[in-house]
């Protein structure tokens, strides 16, 4: 297991595991620290907590830590743990909780499982989000299929969008989903998202109508990548969130990942760089080849 030393800026406090990194001021000066290991460098830079791996595999490591410790934090806070996934390499990542020790240390009972965005195809179909997560780790994990909260795919895409908002508000009232403190909007415990070469998040794609939408779900009918219609959690929803997790491999992904870091200005040309958790946690999870083009000697020679 890949260890880490997490620093968290916003709350003044640190967690640390083993085996260490160690803890130094920024050297390239668009930083506010650098921890270095072997196979690991963390940062600050703009307000964003950054965590870079040298490969997948370690990055898989610790994203397993970070979700198992929020999983425990949050049935000891208030008896479940609310997680909505994205689609794409990011369900691949998740396979490491599906191992020793957290397929037995987990309480997976208290998990609940929704999807930031889905596509709107039968659950069956390769393009499926849902499909994705089972083949890949719902069906490793011993997850109660009711605790499983998936689209309801025979219908319509503006149907589905409300019908999954409603099931969403049914769980609000139900207390299953906290609220937001300071907007009208569910507050999941964990938000996991991966972002595409264009900076999309979720299926809010650059300059797209939805971007400025308010309702708690919306649809398109539109993607500019395949399959055209599609559900998705909106901004606010994403924003009001306990925890949000960016989670991004591949140098293809470099310059995406570059122009959202090193600016500090969100821009609906740039949709990941219009997350920032209201009252939150904002973490990046990035691999070597994603994290190759952001500005600063910090991300170089890694290992």
């Amino acid at each position: 297991m890949v260890g880490f030393l997490w620093v968290a800026i916003r709350e003044g406090r640190k967690k640390k595991r083993e085996p260490h990194g160690l803890l130094f001021p920024s050297c390239c000066g668009s930083c506010d620290f650098i921890v270095r290991s072997m196979s690991f460098i963390g940062a600050s830079k703009n307000g964003r907590d950054l965590r870079v791996f040298e490969n997948a595999g370690d990055l898989s490591s610790s994203l397993a830590d970070y979700i198992a410790d929020l999983s425990e934090a949050s049935v000891k806070d208030h008896g479940a743990f609310v997680i909505a996934l994205s689609g794409g390499s990011l369900i691949s990542l998740l396979g490491k909780l599906c191992e020793a020790p957290y397929i037995k240390t987990a309480e997976w009972c208290k998990w609940h499982i929704f999807w930031v965005d889905e596509r709107v195809v039968s659950k069956s179909h390769a393009d499926s989000n849902y499909r994705l997560a089972k083949d890949q780790f719902l069906h490793k994990a011993p997850i109660i299929h009711s605790h499983v909260h998936s689209i309801n795919d025979s219908l319509t895409a503006e149907q589905a969008a409300e019908d999954y908002e409603f099931l969403i508000r049914q769980l609000v009232k139900a207390r299953l989903i906290s609220v937001s403190e300071s907007i009208d909007c569910p507050r999941f415990d964990l938000i996991l998202l991966d972002m595409g070469p264009d900076g999309h998040v979720a299926s809010l794609f650059p300059n797209h109508r939805v971007i400025r939408e308010e309702h708690w779900v919306t649809f398109i009918t539109d993607s500019p990548k395949p399959p055209p219609e599609r559900i998705t959690f909106t901004l606010p929803v994403i924003n009001s969130a306990a925890n949000v997790a960016i989670v991004v491999t591949g140098a293809n992904k470099a310059e995406a990942v570059q122009r959202v870091v090193d600016n500090n200005v969100p821009s609906p040309e740039l949709p990941a760089s219009m997350v920032k958790p209201i009252n939150g946690g904002l973490v990046w999870f990035l691999d070597s080849g994603a994290a190759s083009k952001i500005k600063g000697s910090c991300f170089s020679d890694l290992g």
